[in-house]
């Protein structure tokens, strides 16, 4: 009930729009209930060619007695032409208000999941890399898609029947029993129907109940399915590579059929809501027509006044027929919003200071202070102490696993240290805004990410308001000016999902030219010549010998060549600072450093 209220709390900003739709819903039911009036009159005197007699008159509102004393007094053609004119004008009112509240309700609806969409994605942004790292893509994306459609469900179909059924309930429950005091029907009748409802209602319960596990199921296995496509799709280079495209599709038909069963399992039970409530209500309409039946027989009763009731009492079984089947979306819905709020509910392990403090230009250093990080129980880095002055290339190598990309990964705070501090001129970066901070910070990754955008918002991905002159100026300092100018629409060319038009080396110059433009006093280098050649190796390292005057640099390589002019070198390994110098001295003192450089020559050789 708890996560409903949420659900129904995200109306808040829309109220007036369902408001309104109440209006409407209170409008089309008012006219339906008056249309059962019309019943008594049209088979009393039209069809049975008899007065309307009301026993016990003196208990009646004389608005009434005088009203079926009017019509007693009319000629039956009289009373057909009324109905027919009544009839029409009814109707077309009772379904101008149906459809204005459908419009508002379905209004209502876009609007929520609009709204939750937008929501969940600004809460996804905000949480930790680490987040990202434990869940995957597909699944992410699913919350946002398929979860919140389902959530849709609840908030116009299923909200409009929850207010909307009920009034019309209370509408015909007031115009059956107003029939039943006014025409003397016996209660007799009225409850048998009272006793026969909860035959309606207890299957219902237990169905729902078994529809949100299900839908639960469905969410997990529409999520699967993302996951699976997402790799599928982003390796393809890879699953043509190994000729795996029959395991692929034998894993995605898996996938695709368990989603299959579990859909069926959930429509087979919504769909017998629907018969048992049917059911329920025919037998009890068939209870009561057969009593009520015997009365008519026996002239006890007025024809006109039990059709009525019986009119009345059958359309009472639509609405519950139709709550019944709200609480089975809802059910439904309940299993979709619990995992929209779980991400709702999450909270990024690395967060801002309350009270930030606006960092700065960096003027002197950046220091790693006693730093130590666990990820899950498993010590990444450990007693890391080192500073690094402006313009001052710090190299960080070690073997693969050692901790250097979860090093650098702590100056634009991707992560928090879990003993130790990180400073930046003396400053706990914890204690500094996030976008002061990472403004001055410019990061190439050893996986080079691009998006499916033009070549020139790649590059002016950090600075959207550069102009070409400066777009191009960057990638020519990244030697990407050639082969950009090559494409087909040049600086205006989409590069495709991920730059896959691209070859690797020219996604990586890409992803240079993205931090030289941003010109930033920090730059991490992670991997950042892994994939060009030579020649291209040797353009991009002029560029950022060019670019490091005044700036501090970070670089991490596999190919120790582009860190023999670094000013200083440290050996990290098992997340432990082994060895520090420049190349010179690291080669003559540092057995671990130079078994890489002696590996790294022989491999190049």
């Amino acid at each position: 009930m708890r996560t409903y209220w949420r659900l129904i709390l995200l109306l808040k900003s829309n109220a007036w729009i369902f408001l309104c739709a109440l209006l409407f819903m209170g409008v089309s039911s008012v006219f339906d209930g008056v249309s059962f009036g019309m019943i008594i009159p049209v088979v009393d005197i039209v069809f049975a060619g008899r007065q309307i007699v009301l026993p016990h008159e003196e208990r009646i509102p004389a608005f009434v007695v005088e009203w079926v004393s009017y019509i007693n007094n009319l000629a039956p053609q009289q009373v057909l032409n009324y109905f027919v004119i009544v009839l029409i004008v009814l109707f077309v009112l009772k379904h101008l208000g149906v459809f204005f509240q459908s419009y508002l309700m379905v209004d209502l609806g876009l609007r929520v999941v609009r709204d939750m969409r937008r929501v969940v994605y600004d809460r996804m942004i905000e949480l930790s890399l680490d987040h990202f790292v434990k869940t995957q893509v597909g699944e992410l994306v699913s919350r946002i898609t398929y979860d919140t459609s389902v959530v849709k469900n609840a908030t116009t179909e299923s909200l409009r029947d929850l207010f909307y059924q009920p009034i019309q309930l209370v509408v015909y429950t007031i115009v059956l029993l107003g029939i039943r005091s006014y025409f003397a029907i016996p209660w007799s009748l009225v409850f048998v129907s009272v006793v026969l409802m909860p035959g309606i209602i207890y299957p219902v319960v237990q169905i729902g109940k078994r529809l949100k596990k299900l839908s639960a199921r469905t969410q997990e296995q529409m999520a699967t399915i993302n996951a699976s496509l997402f790799e599928t799709f982003s390796g393809i280079k890879i699953v043509k590579a190994f000729s795996s495209e029959e395991g692929e599709k034998k894993k995605f038909n898996w996938h695709n059929q368990n989603f299959y069963r579990v859909l069926l399992k959930s429509g087979k039970r919504m769909l017998l809501i629907s018969p048992i409530t049917e059911i329920s209500g025919v037998i009890c309409l068939a209870a009561v027509l057969w009593m009520g039946g015997r009365e008519v027989v026996h002239n006890n009763l007025s024809p006109g006044a039990f059709l009525a009731f019986l009119a009345a009492l059958l359309s009472l079984v639509k609405p519950f027929n139709r709550l019944s089947r709200v609480y089975g979306v809802n059910q439904q819905a309940l299993a979709a919003a619990e995992r929209i709020f779980e991400i709702l509910d999450s909270r990024p392990s690395v967060s801002e200071a309350s009270d930030p403090i606006e960092l700065g230009t960096i003027q002197d250093s950046v220091a790693f202070a006693n730093v130590g990080f666990k990820y899950e129980d498993k010590t990444i880095l450990q007693d890391v102490n080192l500073t690094v002055h402006v313009g001052e290339i710090l190299a960080i190598v070690g073997k693969s696993g050692s901790g250097k990309t979860t090093l650098v990964n702590l100056i634009p705070r991707f992560y928090d240290p879990t003993e130790g501090e990180v400073l930046v001129d003396g400053i706990d970066i914890k204690q500094v805004s996030f976008r002061s901070l990472r403004s001055q910070i410019g990061v190439v990754t050893q996986e080079t990410i691009l998006f499916y955008d033009t070549v020139r918002n790649n590059i002016a991905y950090g600075r959207p308001d550069a102009s070409l002159d400066e777009v191009i100026r960057a990638a020519q300092a990244a030697n990407a000016h050639m082969f950009i100018e090559q494409l087909p629409e040049k600086y205006n060319t989409l590069i495709g999902e991920r730059g896959f038009r691209l070859s690797g080396g020219e996604r990586q110059r890409l992803a240079i030219a993205r931090a030289l433009l941003q010109d930033p006093p920090i730059l991490i280098l992670d991997e950042a010549t892994s994939q060009l050649d030579a020649e291209s190796e040797r353009l991009v390292q002029e560029a950022i010998d060019r670019l490091i005057k005044g700036r501090t640099v970070f670089v991490i390589a596999h190919r120790l060549s582009t860190v023999k002019h670094a000013t200083h070198i440290v050996v990290l390994d098992g997340g432990t600072i082994v060895g520090r110098g420049t190349h010179e001295q690291l080669l003559g003192t540092d057995t671990l450093y130079k078994s890489l450089y002696n590996m790294q020559f022989e491999t190049d050789t």
